[in-house]
């Protein structure tokens, strides 16, 4: 009896141990393939079993399996999923999952000179939008629709297509630096940025970066508010594409078609996107249509080579809507445009047989070709050359009397071209250095001529350099392919202003970081000169010669470092500081249109920022939050304005060493209640004020100073006021919530309040009447063909759900009045402003295979 005893103890223990051995733990960090960050909430299953887990907010996790080998799936919604072996106790590593957008493997191009914010260990203050945020909720918005749900960012949408603005920190897209796969796209002579000229970057968006304050890049941009990195498909892996429909609110139609080959055995792939999209416009006779295109080839001819040619562009016309009084949007509904004439013949007629005030026509196509190099284990070299040719105008009505004559053009052509390169070197295990250069060489055209003959045949003109009286009888037209294609090239057929620029840059930046388990520091440099040259051709004083203007050179530099320490795996804080010498942009420097080539004196000096933040990053299982508080100081500014043309005069108004502090703290908070549902949160409150007062002058035709006859005062008195344009205040809950799999609702509710009007000097801010607004949207994605290689996607977005009616900007300081009839919110409607968009929505459908 006892050894039968003992023999059943002795299988019993052999059953567990056995039991214990077949026990097997797989580990593992899930991230994005594209931006090399976490993945929270992916799902981890054993193959074949109902045994899983999800990833926590730093993307890593813990399987256990009853089994000694077998396989593991690993799938998150938006991204492809991936399936791996584990034999025993396994740490898979880093596993990255690539976006499914279109079923496609993706491969950044150019990663070394992209600078996203996860190549560096020292964090700075970043949001980021993935691809499969970006295709639900961008719909037919342009992008800064989409980023509004991050802290500090507020979307403008303005009156036509393309015609929206963004405000990071106070600070408006001019003083924001913006880059397509690392490459600066702001406007070289003024910083601005026009969204209808990139309707189609969406379309290929991979994911887009909005690096509040000092950001990460390397290069000299002096961006001043922040950095947003818009990231593109380059080359696809796989074979596949996907083919989309949209409708909209006011007729918009919106067709998209992409494909691409997929790599072949020879390292070749080729992608391409078509795309063509029209609309009344959500404002009356904003009529606008277009199209897009991109077209990528890439080659890898071995594993240390990749190459990559892009090409991508947005072709377009839009209508403008024209500003007036808050009274008169209040009379005549939100949607009201003043700017239109009715009663006119013309073979381009809008809705309603009126004639736009005006029109913005443009093709500005980008095409670049990158190179990357694998040197050895250490060491990497990233190059990528690039070009712009952008050809259009703002076609302007020309009235006589009550009758529309001709359409006046007012030409913004370029040609634009330039080379970043960055070699990077892994020195050690704790210690990277990375250097590089930034070149670009740019020719701005600038010219009015006729656009559109509407009631007369021809156009009076007089110029010396013309020889005197002459007349204007060829029209350029209002097609952007004929635009682009057919530029008007003729000095003959210009009138008012015909001049270009030639503003040549030249940079060289590096940076080094040390980093160890719990510690990183790093230090960036860049020094820069940019030079500038006017040509004057129509306000030349002899007949047909030109006249150029003295050279200007502007050295600059920035300098930026920053630290972070690691409390603990889930708790990290940070601090950053930088000071940028920015030099002046080349609309600061000279006098008005009418005598291009005369420097404003005394010449604008460089501004001087200098930021500082710090930070705290919390991450856990089920919270993620960012803390980040910030102070910056923008100093030495110089605003200049005009009166406009009174006969045959042209007074500018120069007001320089203006100063402006934005501080602030911002939370960003992300959670997990459960494994089908997200929802996150942020706060933003900034104080953002005029610091000291700035100093006045006014100039002629010729460049005097007429100050003394024209200027009451020479101070502006700005001390203390508020900054307008963007809330200093504003918060915002979004959540998604999975019903069954594939089938989603979204819905997210943002705040504004403390927004304050735009002034200029001497004016006091008015306070702007708070607002929110609720959008929401619906998603539902089914599976189609063999192992899930096709699938179909619906998509229903909702704007503005409550159609609230609010202020979105105001120029003006008004007071309100006594009569209250006079008042809209305590707001004096004689003062300009502008209504945001009430309710709007769209629908669309996409076949992936």
């Amino acid at each position: 009896m006892k050894k039968t005893t003992h023999l059943l103890m002795l299988a019993v223990a052999l059953l567990c141990s056995s039991v214990i051995i077949a026990q097997s733990t797989i580990t593992g960090t899930v991230l994005d393939a594209d931006l090399n960050s976490p993945l929270p909430g992916a799902n981890v299953i054993e193959k074949s079993t109902t045994n899983g887990t999800s990833t926590d907010f730093d993307g890593k996790f813990s399987l256990t399996s009853q089994a000694t080998s077998g396989q593991i799936v690993i799938s998150y919604v938006g991204y492809g999923s991936v399936t791996l072996s584990f034999n025993g106790n396994t740490n898979l590593g880093s596993i990255k999952l690539t976006s499914d957008n279109s079923l496609d493997e993706i491969v950044i191009i150019g990663s070394g000179v992209i600078d996203l914010a996860e190549d560096r260990e020292t964090p700075i203050a970043v949001s980021t939008i993935r691809a499969n945020q970006i295709q639900e909720k961008a719909g037919n918005s342009d992008l800064p629709e989409v980023l509004k749900s991050t802290p500090s960012v507020q979307s403008v949408q303005a009156g036509g297509f393309g015609d929206g603005q963004m405000f990071l920190r106070g600070f408006d897209q001019t003083n924001t630096a913006f880059l397509l796969n690392g490459q600066p796209i702001n406007g070289m002579e003024d910083g601005k940025m026009y969204w209808s000229n990139w309707s189609g970057v969406l379309d290929v968006a991979n994911a887009v970066q909005i690096q509040r304050g000092l950001g990460a890049s390397k290069l000299a941009i002096s961006s001043v508010g922040g950095t947003v990195n818009i990231v593109t498909k380059t080359i696809d892996r796989r074979k596949g594409g996907f083919v989309q429909q949209m409708v909209a609110n006011d007729n918009y139609t919106k067709t998209t078609a992409y494909y691409s080959t997929g790599v072949n055995t020879k390292g070749w792939s080729f992608a391409a996107l078509l795309g063509h999209w029209q609309g009344d416009g959500y404002v009356d006779f904003t009529d606008g249509q277009g199209q897009t295109y991109f077209f990528s080839v890439g080659y890898k001819p071995n594993d240390n080579n990749t190459f990559n040619f892009l090409l991508t562009g947005a072709p377009q016309w839009h209508a403008a809507a024209g500003s007036g009084s808050i009274k008169s949007f209040l009379d005549n509904g939100r949607k009201y445009n003043s700017w239109n004439f009715s009663g006119v013949e013309s073979p381009n007629l809008l809705n309603g047989g009126k004639y736009p005030g005006g029109r913005n026509i443009y093709h500005k196509p980008v095409a670049n070709i990158s190179w990357d190099l694998d040197i050895n284990d250490n060491s990497s070299l990233s190059t990528v050359l690039y070009g712009s040719m952008g050809r259009g105008s703002f076609a302007q009505a020309r009235t006589s009397g009550s009758q529309v004559t001709y359409a006046r053009g007012s030409n913004n052509n370029h040609n634009w071209y330039g080379l970043v390169s960055n070699y990077n070197n892994q020195l050690n295990e704790n210690l990277n250095f990375n250097i590089g250069a930034d070149f670009r060489f740019y020719n701005g055209i600038h010219f009015r001529d006729v656009r559109e003959f509407i009631s007369v045949n021809s156009v009076n003109a007089f110029s010396d350099y013309n020889g005197g009286n002459y007349q204007l009888t060829e029209a350029g037209g209002i097609n952007p392919w004929t635009v682009f294609f057919k530029p008007n090239t003729d000095h003959g057929e210009r009138f008012g202003y015909d001049y270009e620029e030639q503003i040549n840059y030249a940079g060289i930046f590096g940076q080094l970081e040390y980093s160890n388990d719990q510690f990183s520091a790093f230090f960036q440099g860049a020094v820069s000169t940019q030079s500038h040259l006017r040509t004057e051709f129509l306000n030349a004083t002899n007949e047909g010669q030109s006249e150029e203007s003295k050279k200007v050179n502007n050295p600059g530099f920035n300098v930026k470092a920053g630290a972070a320490y690691a409390l603990n795996d889930f708790n990290k804080v940070f601090v950053n500081a930088g000071y940028y010498s920015r030099q002046p942009f080349h609309s600061l420097l000279f006098q008005s249109d009418r005598n291009s080539n005369l420097l404003l004196d005394p010449e604008v000096d460089n501004e001087k920022i200098t930021g500082l933040e710090a930070g705290y990053q919390l991450g856990g299982d089920n919270v993620k939050a960012n803390f980040n508080i910030y102070h910056t100081t923008w100093d030495n500014r110089t605003l200049v304005s005009n009166n406009g043309e009174v006969g045959d005069d042209f007074i500018s108004y120069q007001t320089r060493g203006v100063k402006q502090v934005h501080m602030g703290v911002e939370l960003e908070l992300m959670t997990k209640p459960t494994d089908n549902m997200d929802l996150n949160g942020f706060v933003s409150i900034g104080d953002w004020e005029f610091d000291g007062n700035g100093d006045i002058s006014a100039f002629d035709n010729n460049g005097t100073d007429i100050s003394s006859t024209e200027l009451t005062t020479t101070v502006a008195p700005l001390d203390g006021e508020k900054v307008g344009g963007a809330s200093q205040f504003t918060a915002g809950i979004s959540g998604r919530y999975e019903f069954i799999p594939r089938l989603s609702l979204d819905a997210n509710w943002n705040m504004y309040k403390n927004l304050y009007s735009n002034i200029g000097a001497g004016s006091n801010a008015l306070k702007l009447p708070s607002y929110n607004t609720i959008d929401t949207g619906l998603s539902y994605k089914v599976l189609l063909g063999e192992n899930d290689s096709k699938s179909l996607q619906f998509r229903v977005n909702i704007y503005n759900i409550t159609d609230e009616l609010y202020l979105e900007s105001v120029s003006g300081n008004e007071p309100a009045s006594s009569n209250p009839s006079e008042n809209w919110k305590g707001i004096n409607t004689s003062n300009t402003g502008r209504f945001g968009y009430g309710r709007t929505w769209n629908v669309s459908m996409r076949y992936n295979f």
